[in-house]
């Protein structure tokens, strides 16, 4: 990839000495101080952001453009720090040399360079940049990096001198209006790139504690007192009709007028700079999407849609945690977690899957929902409608938090959006295993060989007293009750098959009583066993005794199973 060229020394030298010629001895110092000044700046910005000129801009704007350029995140960090110190460079102004006024006395070239250096050599470059990042880096939490970086440069009060005199409150302090003309002057980047963002934001998982994180640095970040009524100052002054703008040749950025001016010059001026720092970065055909428009909004509350969902969805996640045991890993190979397969939220981060992680991405998206009310003025109805219609979702046809999808000729058709719920666990369809129980597949907390040589001893076994066992299912008494319990399969008439569509009866065959041995081939019962000789052998109680002691324990759990079992049939007729 060709580099851009520099300026050549000899040309500065050829300029500087065609300069001595027609200037004075103190001007041609005065120059070649600017120029000594100048060039660190511009070293850093061309050898951190040399890809990103106008003209590459326009080229990966092109629908045929392949960039093969992709910062790193170390990358970004270094861009970040050379934000934060132009940003401190420029405001080591005293306020009397920032403001308009003292432009018309004599400044040095030092001053004019801490005035100038960010909109004349970090702005453009720098702007195409973001917009390269927020278009192609991956939708994961590394994005973190980007995102402070623009953060940065939005706040360039964080760099100067006053931030110290505020004093540490816990209120947010207000944005000065000396900072306004920097906000007019950088206007998409307040207003684009938090559309990119918003766009970004839609696509992401909110469940996750730093995607949580990053959405509510963006929204206090803009929620800041003042910022967003200058935003909306700015966009006022760049929809200002063109008719009331005198010829752009003939402008002059100057804050002082006279009674003879023929425009008013504190708007005008401040508008016309406005619409040339959009036109210079995105052309005079562009098309701008107001901030504060219609358009934005409707993406804001589709954003604050997610953050209720992703919010319901952490708590659901934390009531699990809460009922699963502590090691539920451990325990699960074990066999003592919960068998339901089911159950499991797909996070993509084990480490995200904390109470402590939970609470913080609960608190985020709370506070992310309180500034984005401030800054677009949503009213508590419209927030309270979205936390009803969330609620609604579940429907008597069983469409219970299910992926987006349409109904076609042959059932459900996921589609974009329901396989990205699908894939980062948002939400669900809800399937439960349907065959013959005994023909599931080996779990992990199982013996293979083991299950597999209890199947065929119960096989054998149903074969051969299949009829005995079918009599004894039959009776009415308590024998029979008994029999029910351990030789046939718990709530087989009430099991569904659930659709999004519609619910219908299971059409699978009727199985008769048998007998399961499957049990005794997890990791957990032999455990348990294990653990129940070793206890009893505390005792001084010997293999033979202790086998029958479980034996008859079991059987007086299994009566009072029974019986509750049957208490519980007569409750529902």
């Amino acid at each position: 990839m060709a580099f851009p060229h520099l300026q050549q020394p000899s040309f500065l030298l050829a300029s500087l000495k065609a300069d001595s010629i027609n200037k004075p001895f103190a001007q041609r110092c005065q120059d070649l101080v600017k120029v000594i000044e100048d060039f660190p700046a511009k070293v850093f910005v061309e050898m951190w952001l040399h890809h990103y000129s106008l003209e590459m801009y326009q080229k990966m704007q092109s629908p045929h453009a392949k960039e093969s350029f992709m910062p790193t995140e170390e990358h970004v960090l270094v861009v970040r720090l050379l934000l934060k110190h132009l940003h401190a460079f420029a405001n080591s102004l005293k306020p009397d040399q920032a403001s308009p006024s003292a432009h018309s006395h004599a400044t040095s070239p030092l001053e004019e360079f801490k005035r100038a250096a960010v909109p004349r050599f970090v702005q453009q470059k720098l702007y195409v940049f973001l917009q390269h990042c927020f278009g192609h880096w991956p939708l994961d939490a590394s994005f973190r990096a980007v995102l402070e970086m623009w953060l940065s440069y939005l706040q360039p009060w964080r760099y100067a001198p006053e931030k110290q005199a505020q004093g540490s409150d816990s209120q947010p302090r207000c944005v000065s209006e000396r900072w306004a003309p920097f906000i007019q002057e950088n206007l998409l980047m307040y207003t684009k790139l938090f559309v990119s963002f918003l766009n970004r934001a839609l696509r992401t998982d909110l469940v996750s504690p730093k995607n949580a994180l990053m959405v509510f640095r963006v929204a206090k970040v803009f929620a800041q007192p003042n910022l967003t009524e200058m935003i909306q100052k700015g966009e006022q002054l760049f929809l200002e009709p063109e008719l009331i703008i005198p010829h752009r040749q003939h402008r002059l950025f100057t804050a002082t007028s006279s009674f003879l001016s023929p425009w008013p010059p504190v708007v005008t001026d401040a508008s016309f700079k406005v619409k040339s720092h959009v036109y210079s970065l995105e052309g005079q055909d562009c098309k701008y999407t107001p901030m504060f428009g219609p358009e934005v909004r409707t993406l804001v509350l589709r954003l604050a849609q997610l953050i209720t969902q992703a919010k319901q969805t952490a708590k659901s996640i934390s009531d699990q945690c809460v009922e699963s045991p502590t090691g539920r890993s451990f325990l699960s190979w074990l066999g003592f977690g919960s068998t339901d397969t089911n159950s499991w939220y797909p996070a993509n981060d084990p480490d995200e899957m904390g109470q402590d992680s939970i609470r913080k991405t609960d608190e985020y998206l709370e506070k992310a929902l309180e500034y984005l009310r401030q800054i677009f003025r949503l009213s508590e109805a419209q927030l309270a409608q979205l936390t009803l219609a969330l609620g609604n979702a579940r429907d008597e046809n069983g469409k219970q938090q299910l992926p987006d999808c349409i109904v076609g000729e042959e059932g459900l058709i996921l589609t974009p959006l329901g396989r990205y719920q699908i894939i980062n666990g948002l939400r669900r369809f809800e399937i439960e295993y349907q065959g013959d129980l005994e023909l599931q597949p080996i779990r992990s907390y199982e013996i293979t060989s083991l299950v597999r040589a209890l199947f065929r001893l119960s096989s054998a076994i149903n074969r051969r007293c299949a009829g005995q066992m079918a009599a004894l299912c039959s009776r009415n008494d308590f024998l029979g009750s008994f029999c029910r319990y351990h030789l046939t399969e718990p709530a087989l008439s009430n099991r569904h098959l659930l659709s999004p569509v519609g619910r219908r009866q299971v059409t699978t065959p009727a199985r008769g009583p048998r007998l399961s041995l499957r049990f005794l081939g997890s990791y957990r019962t032999l455990l348990l066993l294990l653990m129940a000789f070793f206890v009893a052998s505390l005792f001084c109680i010997g293999p033979l005794p202790c086998s029958l002691l479980l034996v008859l324990g079991y059987i007086l759990y299994a009566i009072a199973m029974t019986l509750l079992t049957e208490r519980g049939k007569l409750h529902q007729l």
